[in-house]
């Protein structure tokens, strides 16, 4: 039952992150750490997870036309520059993650859930201008590698305040972007610690890939989303302040 829970989940989450541009990690990795697994079997099992799920929902992003990956096109421009950041930023948060104490990375997740959690709901982005696209890839990696979550929110949050850049090409290019990051991301952690336990990471992958799938035909039918980020913005704030609460007070 275990693992149907887990893919229940991934599915729930990837549906929701390939329409909305973020929240599997950011969701599902503190989910998965009040549920009790290790920190450090999560991370890497949300990172291939997502992988697999976002490879299939940059195809069907750019089948539906949320957005346009063809050569010479702004959807593809803006992610092959936040990949190319996010390999680098990639190295050094997996280094990291792999040689602080679980309790550290789960207070940094718990921090960085919480105040991802805080920005949704006041409806505010990090990156302020344009020339800073570079600093939003290497700074979404770097977070995405370190916990398993934040790379969303900032990477479409972000590019949302660029002139004259859609909703839905912003969500598809972070899509896009994502994927590739994550699979690299994953690949370290297995030379650095070993493959997480196949038990969580196969059926999140196998509820991603469902998820991946459905998620860019619901974002083709919706036109507005702030009603859902309002409620997913409290569920993060919530589940922020419990992974504190578990770590430094239970």
């Amino acid at each position: 039952m275990e693992y149907v829970y887990l893919i229940i989940s991934a599915l729930i989450m990837e549906l929701i992150d390939s329409f909305l541009g973020m929240m599997y990690g950011t969701v599902l990795s503190p989910l998965l750490i009040i549920m009790d697994y290790n920190a450090k079997d999560v991370v890497p099992s949300i990172l291939i997870s997502q992988a697999v799920g976002g490879f299939i929902a940059s195809y069907r992003h750019h089948r539906f036309k949320n957005a346009d990956f063809n050569s010479g096109t702004t959807d593809r421009h803006i992610a092959i520059t936040v990949i190319w950041c996010g390999v680098f930023a990639s190295l050094i948060g997996v280094f990291i993650s792999v040689s602080i104490s679980a309790k550290f990375l789960n207070t940094y997740i718990g921090l960085l859930v919480a105040v991802i959690g805080a920005l949704i709901l006041c409806n505010q982005s990090l990156i302020l201008t344009d020339g800073k696209i570079y600093l939003l890839g290497f700074v979404s990696a770097f977070n995405k590698a370190l916990s398993g979550g934040g790379f969303g929110p900032l990477v479409a949050g972000g590019q949302l305040i660029f002139r004259d850049r859609s909703e839905k090409g912003a969500i598809g290019s972070t899509d896009f972007a994502e994927a590739p990051i994550c699979l690299f991301s994953f690949l370290l952690w297995v030379f650095f610690k070993g493959f997480p336990p196949i038990a969580l990471y196969l059926p999140l992958c196998v509820g991603s890939i469902i998820g991946g799938f459905f998620g860019p035909k619901c974002l083709s039918k919706i036109k507005s989303h702030d009603k859902l980020k309002k409620i997913l913005g409290v569920l993060v704030l919530m589940e922020g302040v419990w992974v504190l609460y578990k770590v430094w007070i239970k």
